[in-house]
């Protein structure tokens, strides 16, 4: 039997700012999409690019900086302007002739997924859609998979995703490091920052702004509904909005790169009514909800938040060494997300051939086969106090009429004869189901607790499942 206890001022230039509180948003169209979107709870982030024809980080192999993820390896390693100029030419050989979206698609889908954020352009600069401002594109004349009836790549994910009735989220990187005038080749790189002062040169960063703008602009208008834009590289930031966490980012220079995100968002918003707006680490108006990234929050936060955590050892399949989580830890992660009111963003990404690995695809079968008997514990519910004791978490209905138990086990534990639920969680005239099992459990109290019987029929059917479900209703 397993038993648990009882349920009883202005900042000025480069200074560092305290925390900013959250901000609610003021539009009614973006509250109610917030609203919709904390119902959602489970999501997918997909990475992907030219990088992948190398199984290397997304990007960072391109930023000069002595850190762990800018770490470069293979033939042109050796020497920092050789491996740039191989990595541009990467589209020249990346063709990925077994891109299949729908099939991504339906395997999110079927696991349980509510919306997908994909990565239209990371901070190398390279566009997975058809921009017109720029050449460096999945459609551009150097690109090998260019002359493919699919290569609009961003344009068919989003399509594929939006006809599973999922929501759709641009990722959209600020910086963007193959623009001249973001790293002007007139100055030489030495890390992840604009490599000039925008301050001296106010008409060069004037330039990438309208360069930003214009493509985030592309996407709103010509791509269909968007719910979410994702922007990436917290770097990029107004004045007076740098915290302890972020202040290192902008390196020796602290040169404030500000984007202006208001007109950006105002501009979304006019195409996009009621777009969620999500700028990274940049906490005010234009975050509307926190992304805590590869973690879980130790506390319940005070405002919407989603954590988005990879699957594998990276954003995306980057080749046959790469680990992947068990369906296990995919439950127990979602499962605890949710039980402090958080939603699960998954990474996963495709290689180089354009294709999930098998691995991916059953896993997230995997995962849909529990989602689908116990989704309700998971979708549209909101926390209930103490929100975890030992190996439970807890959840509730939003009209408080259900509650939720859910036991996390571990790979190969075999679910209890019976289980032990306070007497004030449960009540003396409680109602404790399964969800997806006909029929009321058996109970009875002893020493406060509600002693719960687990049908044997049961215990076959789901010997292997990831964490048990109890309903509790009057």
């Amino acid at each position: 039997m397993i038993i648990i206890a009882c349920l009883c001022c202005h900042a000025t230039y480069g200074q560092t700012a305290p925390e900013a509180a959250y901000l609610w948003p003021e539009d009614a169209a973006v509250a109610d999409k917030l609203r919709q979107w904390q119902d959602w709870k489970f999501g997918v982030i997909i990475h992907w690019g030219p990088y992948s024809q190398w199984g290397v980080v997304e990007s960072w192999s391109l930023c000069p900086e002595d850190e762990p993820w800018c770490v470069r390896s293979g033939a042109y390693a050796a020497d920092y302007h050789t491996y740039v100029k191989a990595y541009e030419s990467l589209p020249a050989v990346f063709n990925p002739e077994r891109f299949n979206p729908e099939k991504w698609a339906a395997a999110c889908a079927s696991a349980g997924m509510k919306y997908v954020v994909f990565t239209t352009k990371h901070h190398d600069g390279f566009c997975m859609f058809d921009s017109r401002f720029t050449e460096y594109k999945i459609t551009g004349p150097a690109s090998a998979f260019s002359k493919n009836p699919r290569a609009n790549v961003s344009l068919g994910v989003f399509n594929a995703f939006r006809d599973k009735g999922m929501g759709a989220g641009v990722y959209f990187s600020k910086p963007d490091w193959h623009h001249p005038d973001y790293w002007w080749p007139y100055f030489p790189v030495f890390d992840r920052n604009v490599n000039y002062d925008p301050r001296k040169y106010p008409e060069r960063w004037d330039r990438f702004k309208t360069f930003m703008h214009a493509q985030v602009e592309e996407l709103m208008r010509h791509y269909g509904r968007f719910d979410i834009l994702w922007l990436d590289g917290g770097w990029v930031r107004p004045a007076g909005s740098l915290t302890e966490e972020t202040r290192p980012w902008l390196g020796k220079n602290q040169w404030i790169q500000d984007a202006d995100i208001p007109a950006m968002a105002a501009m979304a918003r006019k195409y996009q009514p009621g777009l969620l707006v999500v700028d990274r680490t940049v906490h005010g108006a234009f975050e509307n909800y926190r992304t805590p990234e590869q973690q879980i929050p130790e506390k319940i936060p005070p405002y919407p938040w989603e954590s988005c955590i990879t699957l594998g050892d990276n954003w995306y399949s980057t080749g046959p060494a790469e680990k992947y989580k068990p369906v296990h830890w995919v439950v127990h992660t979602l499962v605890k997300i949710v039980s402090m009111g958080g939603n699960f963003l998954l990474g996963i990404g495709p290689d180089k051939s354009g294709d999930m690995v098998p691995e991916v695809y059953r896993i997230l079968e995997e995962t849909g086969r529990w989602m689908k008997q116990n989704g309700e514990a998971v979708y549209g519910t909101i926390p209930l106090a103490p929100y975890s004791s030992g190996n439970f978490r807890f959840t509730q209905s939003k009209d408080r009429s259900c509650r939720y138990a859910f036991l996390l086990l571990k790979e190969g534990e075999s679910l209890p004869e019976s289980v032990s639920l306070p007497e004030d969680f449960t009540g003396r005239q409680a109602i404790i189901t399964l969800p997806g099992w006909n029929g009321n459990l058996s109970y009875h109290i002893l020493n406060e607790q509600a002693i719960i019987r687990i049908p044997a029929k049961f215990r076959k059917l789901t010997k292997s499942t990831p964490a048990l479900v109890l309903r509790v209703t009057h």
